[in-house]
């Protein structure tokens, strides 16, 4: 199959509401929940996407002639490229009988394992969820990331049994995750949760914990103090609050104030190689891609995962190429061009 193949056939193959579009912009999902569609009037994720398309690039060819090393390295491991597919969950609710969660997330954390990165996999109300997603990811050695939604602090725990038993190397919660309609009113309970709450879970881990959904230096300020490894700059994808800021509006405030205080990614409408570069050279150590993977699954599995990697890294290698970023450490904010 080619990537073109893989996106025709996604067309067929995936729900009503997600319409496979050309550009995965959020304009024709817009507001629709179940779907893919971003909370309220559904703006924010064509915020998002829109935001990275107004960064532009500074090309420089005057540069040394080599292949750019495009790996990363985060708490130890070893990745090919600084990007990773994004947790999805619910999937039979918005985007089709096709897969369920345990199936979408087996053949993701397989398919990213097998091409060098990593899958952050999805939680839901189901238990068997993030159960199997952890069984994935044991029989991937380890080669994936599990997110947990935030339930109370005695579910968590039964979950953080289940992530170190799967050999996980990092764990990450989806803290915004509190404002999906969905997740209201639930047994056991999911909410909000105060430093002190957010520290306790954080020692549970037991490894280097992330937490999704960090949209302010005072929020990246709290997740530092509650002991968190790496924060990922995110709005859900405009899925829990109308209103708020493209990610790409905020990261770089972010990163001034964190000073390598903790790993920072980044994720919102980043669609492409070129935008991956852009969010680096913001001060980003890697970025998060969720609608588009899904996509990718429902149209050609494993080997459509493979397509879209090939893809990303592709845009990427070639970005860094065209500006004389040698390897990944040499992007850098000089690389992207301001207006007078």
């Amino acid at each position: 199959m080619t990537y073109e193949e893989v996106m025709k056939k996604a067309k067929s193959e995936i729900g009503p509401y997600c319409k496979v579009c050309p550009q995965c912009n959020g304009k024709a999902c817009k507001n629709q929940m179940p779907g893919p569609g971003a909370k309220g009037v559904g703006d924010v994720a064509i915020r998002n996407y829109d935001a990275w398309k107004d960064i532009r690039i500074n090309m420089d060819t005057i540069c040394e002639n080599v292949t750019p090393d495009t790996s990363i390295e985060l708490f130890g491991e070893k990745f090919d490229y600084p990007f990773f597919a994004g947790p999805v969950g619910a999937m039979k609710l918005h985007y089709g009988d096709k897969y369920d969660d345990l199936t979408y997330n087996d053949i993701l954390v397989s398919a990213c394992a097998a091409n060098g990165i990593a899958a952050f996999t999805g939680d839901g109300t189901n238990p068997d969820v993030f159960k199997a997603a952890t069984a994935a990811i044991k029989k991937n050695h380890g080669q994936g990331i599990p997110t947990v939604k935030p339930w109370n602090i005695e579910t968590i725990r039964e979950k953080m049994d289940m992530v170190q038993d799967c050999g996980a190397k990092m764990v990450a919660m989806d803290i915004d995750a509190a404002g999906l309609p969905f997740l209201k009113n639930l047994n056991p309970p999911a909410g909000s949760k105060t430093v002190e709450q957010l520290g306790e879970i954080v020692n549970a881990a037991g490894i280097p914990f992330i937490v999704k959904g960090i949209m302010t230096v005072s929020g990246a300020k709290k997740a530092f103090d509650a002991g968190a490894s790496a924060i990922v700059v995110s709005n859900h994808g405009g899925r829990v609050l109308d209103q708020t800021p493209a990610t790409a509006e905020v990261l770089e405030r972010i990163v001034e104030w964190n000073q390598g205080r903790m790993k920072i990614f980044v994720d919102g409408g980043i669609r492409q190689g070129t935008d991956i570069f852009k969010a680096l050279a913001m001060g980003a150590d890697a970025v998060l891609i969720a609608r588009p993977f899904v996509q990718v699954v429902y149209g050609g599995a494993e080997e459509g995962v493979k397509l879209y990697i090939e893809k990303l890294a592709a845009e990427l290698s070639d970005t860094m190429a065209m500006c004389g970023a040698v390897s990944i450490k040499d992007i850098n904010r000089s690389m992207l061009y301001r207006p007078m």
